[in-house]
């Protein structure tokens, strides 16, 4: 009886899914060529939760010609900063069946450019991506280069965003699959940035297990060991990668629709709350996000029952 109802909620979810699909959502991610007003752009995608590429967003920025090595180095050379460090590029993914987290590493801002640039041997990958508002936290030197907020994303949501995040990394590091509960402007500086995108409907589709976290740390050796947090709760995450799917064990990924898009130097991707995201980047790419937390959003809880009702269309 149970597998029976199991199998008539899938069939309901995949209905819904394929209707997304037909009714309203792109089969890529389309271009604006200039910032919308604040109304346009709660209509056109903060309301229906579809993502863009906006060009000209923000040309205006001192950040667009004056990030590079030599004025970071001018300018934050002997700053301390947080990095992340992995044996292979994926932090806070599901290796060898644990969620592992980076080592965190404190380091000068230009030791990190001696590694973005080749200029020292080392081992790992290491990555700027401390997800705290760390550009006002740990770089307000470099505030005025850019805006505090979006003024016509702010005007839209009623709201300031509630971080300013600054990423820089190497080419191997990948953001592995996952989901945010925020409405997302990610702004390229310099580099090129490489997302799969899948809508929130696609959740049936896509697996989720629970893991016990551990961090990477590199041994006096050079090697990188895992260390359990035996004390901390099971993490849910993603164990697919989306760039290589395990068919044969996540069979039902087949149904899935991802979508492809590169964003630029100089383009904005309005990343909407609750669509998951995998990441990658050329070496050295530069970008700032805005994040606007939107937790408690009707958009949230309505995706959250979606979350719930995959949850029981699975076999326990």
């Amino acid at each position: 009886m149970m597998a029976e109802k199991r199998d008539e909620l899938n069939k309901c979810l995949r209905a819904f899914s394929e209707e997304a699909r037909e009714l309203y959502l792109n089969q890529s991610v389309p271009y604006i060529e200039l910032p919308p007003s604040p109304l346009e752009f709660y209509r056109d995608w903060i309301g229906p939760n579809k993502p863009c590429i906006i060009r000209n967003a923000f040309n205006h920025w001192p950040a667009l010609s004056r990030w590079t090595p030599e004025y970071f180095r001018e300018k934050l050379g002997s700053k301390v900063i947080s990095v992340a460090v992995t044996p292979n590029g994926y932090a806070d993914a599901v290796t060898a069946g644990r969620f592992v987290m980076p080592e965190e590493r404190s380091m000068t801002f230009s030791s990190l450019l001696d590694v973005m640039e080749g200029k020292v041997e080392h081992q790992g990958v290491y990555y700027v991506q401390k997800q705290c508002s760390n550009l006002t936290e740990e770089l307000p030197e470099l505030t005025a280069d850019i805006e505090q907020e979006i003024p016509w994303m702010s005007q839209a949501l009623g709201r300031s965003p509630d971080a300013v995040n600054f990423w820089l990394g190497e080419a191997s590091a990948v953001t592995s699959l996952h989901k945010d509960h925020y409405e997302n402007l990610y702004c390229v500086i310099s580099g090129e940035k490489t997302f799969i995108l899948l809508p929130p409907t696609d959740r049936p589709f896509i697996p989720y297990g629970l893991y016990q976290p551990a961090v990477y740390r590199q041994t006096v050796d050079g090697d990188f060991e895992v260390v359990e947090q035996m004390d901390a709760e099971k993490v849910p995450w993603i164990p697919l990668d989306p760039l290589a799917p395990d068919l044969d064990r996540y069979g039902s990924y087949r149904a899935a629709r991802p979508l492809l898009c590169r964003v630029a130097a100089g383009e904005m991707l309005y990343l909407p709350s609750l669509w998951f995201h995998h990441v990658r980047q050329t070496q050295g790419c530069i970008a700032v996000n805005f994040w606007y937390d939107m937790e408690y959003d009707i958009k949230y809880s309505y995706y959250q029952l979606l979350d719930s009702l995959s949850g029981l269309a699975r076999p326990p």
